[in-house]
Order: C-alpha cells, then sequence, then structure tokens
C-alpha cells in the first residue's frame, strides 16, 4: 500500500527557501515509487510504498527541521504516472488533510489514513519520537550515527576520542534504544492505517 508525503515549509516567507535542501537529503538512500518533487512554491510530496520508509523520510526531515510534515496512507490511483504531481487517489486526500492538520500541531506531523483509529496511533508515536529526536544533543547525534553506521561503542569512542562509557552515556540521554524499539511500532501502525 503507498504511502503520500506532503511536506510544507513552516515560515517560508520569513527564510530562504529550503526544498532544495530537503529534495537533495531525500535523495539519498530512499527509494519512492515516485520521486519527491516540489508540488507548489515552498511544497513538496512524494509516495513510499513501504512503512518503515515513511517513518525514515518523516524522521529525517524532523531532524532538518521547519518542515510541517503531513501523511497519508491509503490507495492511489493505478498505473502510477511518471510524475507525483500527475498522481491521485485517496491517500493523497489524506497527505493533504494531514500537512494542514500537521501545521496546527506542536510537533508539526500528522498521520490520515483509510483506517482513522490506526492513523492517530502512527501519528501518536510518531510524534513521540519526534520529541525525542528534537532533544538530542549534537553530541549524542555524533555517537549515533557512527553506531547506525556499523561501529560498535568501542570504534565510536575511539573516533570520538571519548571513552566506551562516554558513548553509552551518550545513547542513553538520547534514548536511542527506545528510538529503535518505536520506529518499527510507528511502521506496523502505518501499515493498519493504510487499511
Amino acid at each position: 500500500m503507498p504511502y503520500v508525503l506532503t511536506v510544507d515549509q513552516r515560515a517560508s516567507r520569513r527564510g530562504p527557501d529550503r526544498v532544495g535542501e530537503a529534495l537533495a537529503e531525500l535523495g539519498t538512500g530512499v527509494h519512492p515509487l515516485l520521486t519527491f518533487e516540489r508540488t507548489a512554491g515552498d511544497e513538496f510530496q512524494g509516495v513510499l510504498g513501504e512503512p518503515e520508509a515513511v517513518v525514515d523520510v518523516a524522521l529525517r526531515l524532523v531532524r532538518l527541521g521547519g518542515w510541517s510534515i503531513g501523511i497519508g496512507a491509503g490507495p492511489v490511483q493505478h498505473p502510477l504516472p511518471s510524475s507525483t504531481r500527475a498522481a491521485t487517489g485517496p491517500a493523497f486526500l489524506c497527505a493533504r488533510r494531514a500537512v494542514d492538520a500537521a501545521k496546527q500541531r506542536p510537533v508539526r506531523l500528522a498521520v490520515r489514513g483509510s483506517v482513522p483509529p490506526d492513523a492517530a496511533d502512527a501519528q501518536a508515536v510518531l510524534s513521540a519520537l519526534a520529541v525525542l529526536l528534537g532533544r538530542r544533543s549534537e553530541q549524542a547525534w555524533e555517537a549515533i550515527g557512527l553506531i547506525d553506521a556499523g561501529r560498535t561503542q568501542a570504534e565510536a569512542a575511539a573516533e570520538l576520542g571519548i571513552t566506551r562509557q562516554a558513548v553509552g552515556q551518550r545513547l542513553a540521554a538520547a534514548s536511542w534504544e527506545l528510538e529503535r524499539e518505536l520506529r518499527p511500532t510507528a511502521a506496523r501502525l502505518l501499515a493498519r492505517a493504510a487499511g
């Protein structure tokens, strides 16, 4: 089941256009069904096929900061066109409602889907993840980046010039284990929200 992300830059009239930066960030390591592309002004949209990819992209955008993120879970019209702008279907309508709702929420992220209770549950878990990521220090992000790249805590410590225990402390303070537990939970709830 496809997932549509509609993403709108916050406070775009008071700052530079950052859509190009976000599209460049999503151009690596993301395999969409329909490529992320600018749809209007400071907004862009893309279609993903897997709920795990949706979680990853949403959290990348949370980390970048400055975005209202709407996730629509549900069917899209087939066959898929070559451009995201030409695609239609209920998931696109859900994503539009979601980004509008996200603009009114403190964490600027919302989910709408074919199964509203499951969409609300997915939104709650993704919102908790967004809050968790927003509280991390740069030192924590450095340690997480190395661990996520496959380094052991000892290797990360050597690279950062700190003790292994300090790496462990950074990971604990960042609630890294909790993030690892919540990501698949969010993905399962997104799959249910799609129907």
